[in-house]
């Protein structure tokens, strides 16, 4: 199965063995839960989706690679202990606690969480004296004499032997003890997880016409060559790098990570293709509605050049609806907090007049315990809407360092909230300049100021959304209704921010071409029946 399949897999998997009954025991006991044991290509992904397994599911996640241990640090080492046996005292040999029990245990004190993953990467390759503690982890998930705690769920990970010459072959016994999933390296699902994460537009655009390449692993007399998706995603990020550093992308840089020369030149060509056809066909304006459909040479271009073309499109549109996502959430955020702020004006404004006078800050309903919290809070000094502001962003700001101590942060999401906090420092500073310590006319202000910046969401969503027209009146211009509307709309359907952009917002265009797109598949269709219903006649 692909690697969006397993994931589906082990989270259901996940679920079942955390599953407890009435009296709060788990219904599948530890000893019969069994070690998921995922085998598949370096680099397509496994590390990644743990993590993402383990946030969605707000778990634990400790993480190894089991290589880099060795057989000390994973059973502990030997100490010289005494007890008395039959009346006789006797010298034992006992183990320290294992590095890697150590670290589920300090992970639960980090995060207050009792239940999590701990999975261990490269299990079928490690050395020869820590292979009998591996075979014990999974049959019996012990480290020496240190059992993992309870409500921890065991998931491994190896490659197969065409990957790694080292890999070791599980016998039955053990095999019968896991629960195995095979993962293959698929293209259309990874163009997903790349359009989700901003992968760089020539990569996605080169492996949508070299799918063969996404993946590929050779032995020939003169040595082994191989490329991986994580190799894909390792590059990506150096290209950004470099291009905002204006620094040169030679063949050097790509070679560092596209290890099998002959697809290391057809990308290094391509790449400097697709830094060609961004200048010559002006990617800004084609967005900005500037530039003229119609043209001869690209509508009579090579069909490599056209889906450059469309990768560049969508790439540049992908970066615009993933700025959209971010901005929508970070306001989501500062709504919460601006909210928060509000309710707790209104509430000691109402503790304070007690239902008598009239509120600066329009009041609602406060329950007793409110107002007595409010009226005790007013004997003490009440906070200015400055100083609640700046207390939510260092409130914000402790969750983030510690979820981040507690490795329990995607870094998606940890940009985001940093994201948030460098808006409320904003927002902060603005208000420091004209608060005067009213707490109704501050509030006005701060109101006004984050107005000001859903304004300008809204704006940059709108003009996003034109930008989206413009992108397909330019391609109905060129190629009509031809198959590159129809790869247009494929790229942006695998997009998930161009999908969630277009479900909040709408496109006209998208709908339209779509409606086309469905009647044509209907009339070939149609078509299919007629010739096969002559055919049976004849």
């Amino acid at each position: 199965m692909n690697i969006k399949a397993a994931k589906e897999e082990i989270i259901r998997t996940v679920r079942a063995y955390l599953q407890k009954d009435e009296l709060g025991t788990y219904v599948i006991p530890p000893e019969r839960q069994r070690p998921v044991l995922l085998i598949g290509p370096p680099g397509v992904g496994k590390t990644a989706v743990m993590r993402q397994i383990a946030e969605e599911m707000n778990i634990n996640l400790v993480s190894y690679t089991i290589t880099h241990h060795t057989r000390q640090s994973a059973i502990g080492l030997p100490f010289i202990a005494r007890k008395s046996y039959g009346g006789e005292e006797h010298a034992i040999t006992e183990y320290t606690m294992s590095e890697i029990v150590a670290s589920v245990y300090d992970q639960i004190e980090r995060s207050g969480i009792r239940e999590g993953i701990l999975f261990l990467d490269e299990i079928n390759c490690v050395s020869e004296t820590l292979a009998p503690t591996m075979l014990q982890f999974l049959q019996y998930k012990m480290f020496g004499t240190h059992k993992v705690p309870e409500g921890f769920v065991l998931i491994t990970a190896g490659n197969p032997p065409e990957y790694n010459r080292s890999v070791r072959d599980f016998d039955i016994v053990t095999l019968d003890r896991v629960k195995r999933i095979d993962v293959t390296a698929d293209f259309p699902v990874w163009k997903e997880y790349a359009y989700q994460n901003g992968m760089h537009g020539a990569v996605t655009a080169y492996l949508e016409i070299r799918k063969e390449h996404f993946c590929r692993v050779v032995n020939d007399p003169d040595g082994r060559h191989f490329v991986t998706p994580r190799a894909w995603e390792d590059l990506s990020d150096s290209l950004r790098v470099y291009e905002s550093l204006s620094l040169p992308v030679g063949r050097e840089l790509i070679a560092g990570f596209i290890q099998d020369p002959e697809i290391m030149k057809s990308f290094a060509v391509y790449y400097e293709l697709w830094n060609r056809y961004r200048t010559v066909y002006r990617i800004p304006d084609i967005l900005e509605g500037t530039a003229s459909g119609g043209d001869e040479s690209l509508r009579n271009a090579v069909f490599d050049e056209k889906l450059s073309l469309i990768g560049l499109l969508v790439s540049a549109l992908g970066s615009r609806f993933l700025q959209v996502d971010t901005r929508k959430e970070v306001q989501r955020e500062l709504f919460g907090i601006v909210k928060k702020i509000r309710d707790d004006l209104r509430r000691e404004r109402d503790a304070e007049t007690d239902g008598t006078g009239d509120s600066a800050v329009p009041a609602q309903p406060a329950g007793r315990q409110d107002r007595a919290a409010a009226a005790a809070g007013l004997e003490n000094g009440r906070m200015t809407v400055l100083e609640r502001l700046r207390t939510a962003s260092g409130e914000l700001q402790g969750k983030i360092d510690a979820k981040r101590a507690a490795r329990m942060l995607a870094r998606e999401r940890e940009k985001r909230l940093l994201m948030t906090v460098r808006a409320l420092d904003e927002l902060c500073d603005g208000l420091a300049r004209e608060a005067s310590g009213d707490a109704a006319r501050d509030y006005a202000l701060m109101r006004n100021r984050f107005a000001e910046s859903e304004a300008e969401r809204r704006a940059f969503s709108l003009k996003t959304g034109q930008e989206l027209e413009n992108a397909f009146h330019f391609l109905a211009e060129t190629f009509g209704e031809g198959q590159e509307m129809v790869i247009f709309l494929s790229e942006l359907s695998a997009s998930v921010y161009a999908m969630k952009f277009i479900q909040e917002y709408g496109s006209r265009e998208y709908d339209r071409q779509s409606r086309l797109l469905l009647l044509k598949d209907r009339r070939q269709a149609l078509r299919e029946e007629i010739f096969s219903l002559t055919e049976e006649k004849e």
